[in-house]
């Protein structure tokens, strides 16, 4: 009960304890990261060349969008021009809000919001929110992109506000509320992955941007399992230049190794990571002309990906882009970030990189 106390709710004399693991959890990461660990990495990887990463692409396609795949070009539902929402009236260089509604099959939604700075400089950044909650959490980043007068369109993860939960009706089984990621399971069928659910909203709404406005870049930046979808969808979509995952992701053979970090449905289904693994995904999001993936991993992260496990597979990478000889392959360690965010000296590095 006492444990409970203390770790739950953080009574003393918890502020004393945290302070000795975060001591001695730098020795401690290293070995979970690499403690009976024998992989070939170089054996994980399918892409070798260009027509690989064609051929990568050509299946993930088919693999979310299925046997519809003509939706992958289709427009969000509803498009709210200069709403008003009080949880971002203070922000700086802000010009206005729109809302971008995308209605998908079995009623989930996306809610997106597209911040345009006053003073702009014609560019866009994508920013997805994690498992955490709604992108309000992601405020701070949203205003750091604004200064330096990008435009930000802004998301949540499927099921997570402001998106909903609805309610389905499962055959054999009945009513259920779709409340957890791993819920999507019981959605799956031949010709359907609910994996649509995390990518659709950015392709519906990057077609909205492409029709409606001339923007000259689209970066994309994602903490957690919003860091998750940045990888995916950067490796989908060669309309996202750079891609920065912040705590986002880890090759399957690392989330065996720490099962903390196995993660929520969408990051081990098998049928998608057997034939598209992380490792292919890694080079297909970093693969052409002024494209690259800059990987942001907080080494003291209390939730996830923390640790040196990236050193296993970054040269890996790295050499197979450099075969390829186009985009850039990067990894960063935050040494003093010690929490599941992205630092200010990360968003400066990761500004810098864009401009690059």
């Amino acid at each position: 009960m006492i444990g409970i106390l203390v770790g739950g709710f953080e009574y003393p004399p918890y502020s004393t304890i945290k302070s000795i693991y975060l001591e001695i959890m730098p020795q401690k990461l290293e070995m979970d990261n690499f403690n009976n660990l024998e992989v070939d990495v170089s054996s994980l990887i399918h892409i070798q060349n260009p027509d690989d990463i064609v051929n990568a692409r050509i299946f993930l396609i088919n693999y979310i969008w299925g046997y519809d795949a003509l939706q992958y070009n289709t427009l969000p539902d509803k498009i709210e021009k200069n709403i008003s929402d009080n949880r971002f009236s203070d922000l700086r260089n802000l010009k206005q809000i729109d809302k971008i509604t995308l209605l998908m099959d079995h009623g989930v939604n996306s809610e997106a919001y597209l911040f345009f700075p006053s003073s702009s400089n014609n560019k866009l950044v994508i920013y997805h929110q994690g498992h955490g909650g709604d992108f309000i959490l992601g405020k701070n980043t949203i205003q750091y992109f604004l200064d330096n007068d990008y435009s930000v369109l802004a998301f949540s993860m499927p099921l997570i506000q402001p998106n909903n939960q609805p309610i389905v009706n499962l055959e054999n089984f009945g009513n259920l509320i779709l409340d957890s990621h791993d819920d999507f399971k019981f959605l799956e069928f031949e010709g359907f992955s609910p994996i649509k659910f995390f990518v659709e909203p950015i392709t519906t709404s990057l077609n909205y941007m492409d029709e409606t406005y001339d923007f000259e870049s689209y970066d994309m930046v994602g903490i957690s399992g919003g860091g998750w979808t940045t990888v995916l969808y950067s490796a989908i979509d060669t309309r996202i230049s750079k891609s920065y995952p912040v705590a986002g992701s880890a090759p399957m053979y690392l989330k065996i190794n720490n099962e903390k970090n196995l993660g929520d449905y969408e990051q081990i289904v098998p049928e998608l990571y057997n034939k598209v693994g992380y490792l292919d995904l890694y080079i297909m999001s970093s693969y052409g002309d002024d494209r690259g993936q800059l990987q942001i991993f907080n080494k003291y992260d209390p939730c996830c990906f923390s640790g040196l496990g990236f050193q296993t597979y970054e040269f890996e990478i790295k050499n197979v882009i450099s075969k390829l000889e186009k985009g850039t392959f990067n990894i960063f360690l935050d040494e003093i970030n010690k929490k599941h965010s992205i630092s200010n000296s990360s968003l400066e590095l990761i500004l810098n990189d864009m401009r690059s």
